[in-house]
C-alpha cells in the first residue's frame, strides 16, 4: 500500500478487501445459477406428467436431487450475495445496516435448509 498517499489508498481491493472476491463468487452463481436452471427447465420439460407421484419418482434418482440441491444452493447463495449489496449500498445507519444483513443471513440459510430438506426427503423416499 501506499503512505497515505493518493494512490496508495486506492491500491488493492478497496477499504473491505474483499470486493474482488465478492464480485467474482456473484458471478460464478450466477454462472451456475445459468447452467442448473437449464437443466431443471429441460428436465420438467422431458419429465412430461407433472403428478406428485412422478414428481417424487423424479427427485428419488441420485442425480436430480443433488442437482437439484446444487441449485438450491446456488440460488439462495446469489440472492443473499445480491441482496446484501442492495443493503450495504443503501442503508446508510450502521445499526440498521447490520439487522437487516442478519435477518437477510437467517432468511436465506433458513430457507435454503428448508428446501434442501424437503429434497433430501423426497430423494431418501419420506413423501408428505
Amino acid at each position: 500500500m501506499g503512505n497515505g498517499t493518493s494512490i496508495g489508498k486506492v491500491r488493492g481491493l478497496g477499504a473491505a478487501h474483499h470486493g474482488a472476491h465478492h464480485w467474482l463468487v456473484q458471478r460464478f452463481t450466477a454462472a451456475g445459477n445459468v447452467v442448473l436452471m437449464s437443466w431443471f427447465v429441460i428436465s420438467l420439460a422431458l419429465l412430461g406428467d407433472f403428478s406428485h407421484a412422478s414428481i417424487v419418482k423424479w427427485l428419488s434418482q441420485p442425480i436430480p436431487a443433488t442437482a437439484m440441491i446444487l441449485l438450491v444452493i446456488s440460488l439462495f447463495w446469489h440472492a443473499r450475495l445480491g441482496l446484501q449489496v442492495l443493503i450495504e449500498d443503501y442503508i446508510h445507519d450502521a445499526g440498521s445496516k447490520f439487522a437487516l444483513i442478519a435477518a437477510l443471513n437467517l432468511a436465506t440459510i433458513g430457507g435454503g435448509a428448508f428446501a434442501i430438506f424437503s429434497v433430501a426427503s423426497l430423494a431418501f423416499g419420506r413423501t408428505v
